[in-house]
C-alpha cells in the first residue's frame, strides 16, 4: 500500500488561518510527527488556531494529541469529528471543552454521487478562516457541552480552471515582459549621482579647479603654445594695415616663423597630454596614479561632494524602483540597467587617445604647418583694365598728361611690387617663403597704355587746366586706395588659409578632453566601476528572476502533464519538514467508507484515490518509516492545481446540496491585481539585495533571490486558488530601508483590494440576498442523516448562527445600503471564496459524554 502523506493541511495556509490537522491517519504515522508538523506551521504571534479533523469514536484515544497542541502555549482548537451513521453518542476528553476548544459533529450524510471530500472540503475551508474560526469557537462556548452539529448553506464564488490558468499566465507575462534586445537610458532619466556618470559634464564644485598648473609639464606646454599663437596674432595685426605696406612696421614681423612655432608647441602639448593619458588608468585611482599624473602636469582634486561610491547603490535602487514604478516589466528594466552598466563602465584614459588624435592629429598639424601662397590684386585682366582706366583719366590733362598718365601706371605697378616684397608668408631672412603674385606687370602695361591714350585724348579735347588737375588727383588717389585694399584683403585671405588661430580652438578642445578624462576616467574611475558592476548585477538578477517566473508561469498545464504521464513520471520530493501537503484527493471518495477510521482507507492502491496520488508518492513506498519522516529537499514546483489541497475541487466533482457554486471567467481587475502583487513582492525581494551589491556586486547570490521569487509565486498562486487573490499578500516586516520604498507605496501596499465582482466576474448580490433573508432554519442543511435528528436539541433558542461573508464580496455588492441591516450580525472575513450561514445545533445533554481521565490514551 502506498504511504499517505503526513496529515497537515493545507500545504501552505494563508497567514493567520487555522492550521488543519487530520488525525484519522494516526494509525499509520507516529503521532509525535503529526503534532510536531502542525506545531511547526507558522502562525501570528499570540494566536494559535488548530482545526482538527478526527474520527468521532477516537476523540478520547487522541487526548494526548490534543494536549500537545497546547505545549507551545495556549491554543484554540475546533475539532471536526466525523461520525459513522451508526453513532448515537459522542465521548470527548476534557481538553476539547470550551472556551479553548469545541467539537463539530459531522455525520456521514453524503448524497448520491457526491464524494466525501466534496462535503468536507468547503467546510474545512470555511472553518480555517480566522474570523469564522473565532466566531464558531465563541458560539460553541454558548451551547451545551460545547458540541454541536453544523447546518450550513454556502455560496462559493470562484474562477473556472481555464480562467485561472489564463489569468496566472498573463500575470506572469506582465511581470517578466518579452525579451528586449537593448535598452536605452539618458541622463535625464536617472538620479543626479548617475547622471554625472552618463554625461561628460564636470561637477559644479570642480568648475574652478586648475587641472593643468602652469608649472607642470603639460601646463608649461599649454602656456607656450598659447603665447605662440598670441604672438602670431599680434604680428598679423601689425602687418595687415596700411603701415604694414607703406612703412617699415612689418619688417620685424616673422609670421611664418611664428606659425611654425605654434605648430611645434601644439605638437609638444599634444605629446604631453598623450603621455599622461597612456600612463594612468585602471578602475581605481590610487596615490601612485596621482603621483604619475602630477609628474606629467595633471593635478587631480579630491572626489567632489556631488558624487561618492556610497551613493551609487542607493541611486541604482531609486532608478530601479522608478522604472518598476512606471510599469516596466523585469526584462525591460534589466535592459535599461544593462545599458547603464555599459555606458558607465570605465574604459581607461588610454581609450581617449583616439579622440586626442581626432582633435590634434598629424593631419591637423600638417595643415597648420603648410605654406600658403600670397596672392593680391585680383584677376590679371581686371587689374590691367582698372589701371589702364585710371592712367587714361590722369592723362587727359593737356600737355602734362603725356607724363602723368604713364606715371600712374608705374605707381600702380610699384605698389604691387611692394606688396610682393613685403608679403606676410615670407620671413625677413628668406628662410621661409610661401611664394606669391601681386600682378605688377599687368598694372604696368595697362597704365602705360592707358596713360598714352589719355594724353592723346586730352590733347584732342583741350580740357581746361583745373579739369585735368582734378582728374590726375583722383586717379592717383584711386591707385593708392586700391592698392591698400588689395593688400588688406590679400593678407586676410592668406591668414584665413594659414589659420594659426585654429591652434586656440585645438587647445580648448584638448583642455576639455583633459578635464573630461580627469573627471570620468581618473577621478570617477572607482565610482564608475562600482556603478557598472552594480547595474550589471541588478540586470542579471532581474533576468534571472524573469526566467524563474517564466518557469513557474504554467503551473496548471504542468500539473496536468505530470498527472497524464502516469506512474512512470518521476515523483516530486516532499517538503523540507518531511510533512508534505495533505491532499483532498487523498480523502476516500466512496461515501460508504466514511466513519470507519483507518479501515476506511483500505489496503490496496485503489483506496488512495486516482493514479495521481499513486504517482506522487510511489517513490517512497519502500522507504523505512524513519526515512519517510526525515527532512528532504523541497519540491521545485510545489504549486497547487485547481483540484489540489489548496484549491477548489475540479468542476467535474459534484457539489453537496448545501453548496451553491458560481464560477466566473475573471473580472477586469484580476490580472492587474496579480501583476501588482507580483511586482510588490519582487520589489521587496530586491530590498534584500542592495546591501550585498554595495559590498561586492560580483558576489551577488542570485539563487537565494530566485528561491524567494519562487516562494512569492507560490504564495500569490495560492491566494489566486484560495480566494481569487481577494486577500492581500502577507505584510513584509523585514525592510532594510523602508524610506527607499516610499515612492512605491502604491505598489508595496497591497491592502486595498478590488471587490470580488471585479476579480471573479461574478456579482455578489446573491450573497447579500441570502444573508438578508429572515432567519429560517430550513434554509440550511444539517450535516447528519434523518436518523440523527432525534439526537439534536429541539430548542430553537439553543442554536447559534454564524453568517460570514468575505470583505471583497461586500465591496462587490450593488451599493453599501444592502448590507446595512446585517453589519453587526455578519462576520466579515479577510479572505476566502465562501459566504453563507453556519448554524450550530446543540445535542441533547445525554448524547455527549465527557471523559475526565484516560489511562491508556492512544497517541
Amino acid at each position: 500500500m502506498s504511504p499517505r502523506v503526513l496529515p497537515v493541511l493545507p500545504e501552505r495556509p494563508l497567514p493567520g488561518h487555522a492550521v488543519c490537522l487530520d488525525l484519522r491517519t494516526s494509525g499509520t504515522y507516529d503521532s509525535d510527527d503529526a503534532v510536531r508538523a502542525a506545531l511547526d506551521a507558522p502562525q501570528p504571534g499570540g494566536e494559535r488556531r488548530f482545526l482538527v479533523v478526527d474520527e468521532a469514536d477516537r476523540l478520547v484515544a487522541h487526548q494526548l494529541l490534543y494536549e500537545r497542541l497546547s505545549s507551545y502555549g495556549p491554543a484554540h482548537v475546533v475539532c471536526l469529528a466525523v461520525g459513522a451513521r451508526g453513532d448515537r453518542t459522542l465521548s470527548r476528553s476534557l481538553t476539547l471543552r470550551p472556551p479553548a476548544a469545541g467539537v463539530l459533529w459531522v455525520f456521514d450524510s453524503t448524497e448520491d454521487g457526491v464524494p466525501g471530500e466534496a462535503v468536507l472540503r468547503p467546510l474545512v475551508d470555511v472553518l480555517s478562516t480566522p474570523e469564522v474560526f473565532d466566531a464558531v469557537l465563541r458560539a460553541l462556548g454558548e451551547v451545551v457541552h460545547g458540541v454541536a452539529v453544523p447546518a450550513v448553506r454556502v455560496l462559493e464564488h470562484d474562477l473556472t480552471d481555464e480562467a485561472r490558468a489564463r489569468a496566472w499566465r498573463q500575470a506572469v507575462e506582465g511581470l517578466t515582459g518579452p525579451e528586449v534586445p537593448a535598452g536605452n537610458v539618458s541622463a535625464e532619466q536617472v538620479p543626479g549621482a548617475l547622471a554625472l556618470l552618463l554625461g561628460e559634464g564636470v561637477p559644479r564644485s570642480l568648475s574652478g579647479h586648475q587641472w593643468l598648473p602652469p608649472q607642470g609639464r603639460a601646463g608649461s606646454r599649454l602656456t607656450a603654445c598659447d603665447e605662440a599663437v598670441g604672438e602670431a596674432v599680434e604680428g598679423f595685426h601689425r602687418v595687415r594695415g596700411p603701415a604694414g605696406l607703406l612703412t617699415g612696421a612689418g619688417r620685424a614681423v616673422d609670421l611664418p616663423a611664428d606659425i611654425e612655432r605654434v605648430a611645434e608647441e601644439l605638437d609638444r602639448f599634444r605629446t604631453a597630454v598623450a603621455d599622461a593619458f597612456g600612463a594612468a588608468g585602471g578602475t581605481r585611482l590610487t596615490a601612485e596614479h596621482r603621483g604619475v599624473l602630477r609628474d606629467r602636469g595633471v593635478e587631480l582634486p579630491e572626489l567632489p561632494r556631488e558624487i561618492s561610491r556610497a551613493g551609487i547603490v542607493p541611486a541604482l535602487r531609486d532608478l530601479t524602483h522608478d522604472l518598476i514604478g512606471k510599469g516596466l516589466p523585469l526584462r525591460s528594466v534589466a535592459a535599461r540597467l544593462s545599458s547603464l552598466s555599459a555606458r558607465t563602465a570605465p574604459v581607461g584614459s588610454a581609450a581617449r587617445l583616439a579622440r586626442l588624435d581626432a582633435i590634434c592629429g598629424p593631419e591637423r598639424l600638417r595643415r597648420l604647418r603648410a605654406r600658403h601662397p600670397f596672392t593680391a590684386g585680383g584677376s590679371r585682366p581686371a587689374a590691367f583694365a582698372v589701371t589702364g582706366l585710371l592712367a587714361l583719366l590722369a592723362g587727359v590733362w593737356p600737355v602734362l598728361g603725356w607724363g602723368l598718365g604713364p606715371a600712374v601706371g608705374v605707381l600702380a605697378a610699384g605698389l604691387a611690387h611692394l606688396m610682393l616684397r613685403r608679403r606676410p608668408n615670407r620671413s625677413p631672412d628668406g628662410r621661409i617663403d610661401g611664394g606669391g603674385a601681386t600682378g605688377a606687370a599687368p598694372r604696368l602695361f595697362g597704365g602705360l597704355l592707358g596713360g598714352l591714350v589719355g594724353a592723346g585724348l586730352g590733347q584732342f579735347l583741350g580740357l581746361p587746366v583745373w579739369a585735368g588737375a582734378v582728374a590726375a588727383t583722383v586717379s592717383v588717389a584711386a591707385v593708392v586706395l586700391l592698392a591698400l585694399r588689395d593688400w588688406t584683403r590679400a593678407v586676410d585671405d592668406w591668414w584665413a588659409r594659414a589659420d594659426p588661430e585654429e591652434a586656440w580652438r585645438i587647445l580648448r578642445e584638448i583642455q576639455a578632453l583633459v578635464v573630461t578624462t580627469a573627471v570620468h576616467d581618473w577621478l570617477f574611475a572607482e565610482v564608475r566601476h562600482h556603478c557598472s558592476a552594480g547595474a550589471g548585477a541588478v540586470a542579471g538578477l532581474l533576468r534571472g528572476l524573469a526566467e524563474t517566473a517564466d518557469a513557474h508561469g504554467q503551473p496548471y498545464a504542468a500539473r496536468k502533464t505530470r498527472k497524464a504521464d502516469g506512474p512512470e513520471a518521476g515523483p516530486p520530493p516532499v517538503g523540507e519538514t518531511g510533512t508534505a501537503s495533505w491532499s483532498w484527493e487523498d480523502w476516500q471518495d466512496d461515501a460508504d467508507d466514511w466513519g470507519n477510521g483507518a479501515e476506511a482507507w483500505g489496503d490496496g492502491p485503489e483506496a488512495w484515490g486516482d493514479g495521481a496520488e499513486e504517482d506522487l508518492w510511489s517513490g517512497s513506498a519502500e522507504e523505512p518509516r524513519a526515512d519517510r519522516t526525515a527532512a528532504q529537499e523541497p519540491p521545485p514546483f510545489p504549486s497547487p492545481d485547481p483540484g489540489g489541497a489548496d484549491g477548489p475541487p475540479p468542476l467535474s466533482v459534484p457539489a453537496p446540496g448545501w453548496l451553491e457554486r458560481r464560477y466566473g471567467d475573471g473580472g477586469p481587475a484580476l490580472v492587474d491585481t496579480l501583476v501588482g502583487d507580483l511586482v510588490a513582492g519582487t520589489v521587496l525581494i530586491l530590498d534584500r539585495c542592495w546591501a550585498g551589491i554595495e559590498r561586492d556586486p560580483g558576489a551577488l547570490a542570485r539563487a537565494g533571490h530566485e528561491q524567494r521569487l519562487t516562494e512569492l509565486l507560490d504564495e500569490t498562486r495560492l491566494r489566486l486558488v484560495r480566494d481569487v487573490a481577494a486577500s492581500p499578500p502577507p505584510r513584509y516586516e523585514g525592510l532594510r530601508d523602508p524610506d527607499a520604498l516610499t515612492s512605491l507605496a502604491a505598489f508595496t501596499d497591497r491592502s486595498d483590494r478590488p471587490d470580488a465582482a471585479r476579480l471573479t466576474g461574478v456579482a455578489a448580490d446573491a450573497v447579500a440576498l441570502l444573508l438578508l433573508a429572515e432567519d429560517d432554519p430550513g434554509r440550511t442543511v444539517a450535516l447528519c442523516g434523518p436518523e440523527h435528528l432525534r439526537l439534536l436539541s429541539h430548542d430553537p433558542m439553543a442554536a447559534r448562527q454564524v453568517r460570514f461573508v468575505p470583505e471583497a464580496m461586500r465591496r462587490g455588492a450593488a451599493g453599501d445600503d444592502i448590507w446595512r441591516g446585517t453589519a453587526e450580525d455578519v462576520v466579515w472575513t479577510g479572505a476566502g471564496r465562501h459566504a453563507g450561514i453556519l448554524r450550530l445545533v446543540p445535542l441533547r445533554a445525554d448524547v455527549v459524554h465527557t471523559v475526565r481521565a484516560e489511562e491508556a490514551g492512544e497517541p
